[in-house]
């Protein structure tokens, strides 16, 4: 009688800078197989709505990428890659692709200026795909216009008191007198858009967009109280124009107040991204009659239990009933936490500080020997298997 095999599930968002999620999984894989001889691996790459979410879903769903041509935060033409899954449905966006912080030297940064319209120009080349929904992850952001720029590349105007067109940038916002939406391009009401969000700071305040986030971005102290001032003076107009309040909603101060933008000039949903990533990879059908769940990422510590891709992973194989273990490059700080949620054993690759370059030659290797490791221990002490299902 042939030997039961050990159903694994690996799901890693990806080791940032590093390795993706898809590079990630194949490297445990390996690992084990050197290690276990009886294997049948389910390779499901994960992300949680930030970096490495257009990549992780393409891979999962076997989807195939897109260019279009947008504007920089400062305007300038760019080239910026997109997603379709696989059944050719969904578009996966990353507002960083195209209005990303990673796109500006530090001297250029500057939220009074910067504009989020070359990420309206990508989910504009999204509908022209033909895709029926939109998923736009909104992390890494180099704007505070209140998504402003991104909603007026789809035909909204905003405009002062004498009826002018507002400039670009977070700085012009307090002049803001109206809102015609009269040119919103009609292809957006055919499609449901969903944003991947992993902060829940609101638009104003003291967690919101520009106080939280204003001096990352190149914003002085003097620029981040005015550009608190201008997103509460913008609520207000989109409370008074729209019948919406953007102000008080989790997750509307996400990435300069795109968030807001979204929800009130797109009718976006903002959810936690790991929901709407493992949704679009069919996670829980995915894992399902497995032995064992491996997840991971680059460092895990205390800030994994918010939200974070791994998180994602151990409470969906919880509900389940399958252990997971956590194979990450690094455990840091609070990751003993992480026991309480269901996790059997967590495990570093990596045991001392590298140079980044050093990083991404040897992290393949360390990676696939820890796994290496695991295998030899569960070769000895196997999980529970499974009925065959």
């Amino acid at each position: 009688m042939a030997a039961t095999k050990l159903r694994v599930a690996i799901a890693p968002d990806s080791f940032k800078g590093t390795l993706t999620a898809l590079e990630a999984a194949g490297c445990i894989e390996r690992g084990l197989r050197r290690s276990l001889k009886n294997l049948a691996i389910r390779k499901i790459p994960m992300a949680d709505g930030g970096d490495g979410t257009v990549q992780a879903i393409v891979d999962a769903t076997k989807g195939r990428f897109k260019r279009a041509k947008v504007r920089d935060p400062l305007g300038r033409p760019i080239w910026a890659r997109y997603g379709i899954t696989g059944d050719g449905r969904t578009a996966v966006i990353e507002m960083a692709a195209a209005s990303g912080l990673v796109l500006l030297k530090p001297s250029e940064r500057d939220p009074m200026v910067t504009s989020t319209y070359g990420t309206g120009q990508l989910i504009r080349a999204a509908l022209r795909a033909g895709a029926m929904k939109i998923l736009v992850g909104i992390g890494g952001s180099a704007t505070n216009d209140g998504g402003v720029g991104m909603a007026r590349a789809l035909g909204v105007d905003f405009l002062d008191s004498d009826g002018s067109v507002l400039p670009e940038g977070g700085g012009s916002l307090g002049k803001l007198d109206r809102i015609d939406m009269s040119g919103r391009i009609a292809a957006l009401s055919r499609v449901k858009v969903h944003v991947a969000c992993d902060v829940d700071n609101a638009l104003t305040g003291p967690k919101g967009a520009a106080r939280v986030y204003g001096k990352q971005k190149g914003a002085t102290p003097a620029q981040i109280r005015l550009l608190d001032k201008n997103l509460k003076h913008f609520a207000g107009i989109v409370q008074r124009g729209l019948g919406i309040d953007v102000d008080s909603v989790p997750g509307a101060g996400a990435a300069g107040g795109l968030g807001a933008g979204l929800l009130a000039f797109v009718g976006s949903e903002l959810r936690p991204g790991v929901e709407l990533v493992s949704k679009a990879v069919r996670l829980r059908q995915r894992i399902k009659g497995c032995d064992l769940v491996i997840t991971g990422e680059g460092r895990t510590d205390a800030q994994t239990l918010h939200g974070k891709a791994p998180m994602g992973v151990i409470r969906e194989a919880r509900k389940q009933g399958i252990p997971v273990i956590v194979i990450s490059g690094s455990i840091g700080p609070g990751s003993d936490a992480l026991m309480d949620q269901g996790v059997e054993a967590c495990y570093g690759a990596i045991s001392e500080p590298m140079e980044e370059a050093e990083l991404r030659r040897k992290a393949p290797g360390l990676l696939e020997e820890k796994a290496e490791e695991l295998g030899r221990g569960l070769a000895a002490a196997p999980p529970n298997l499974h009925s065959p299902g």
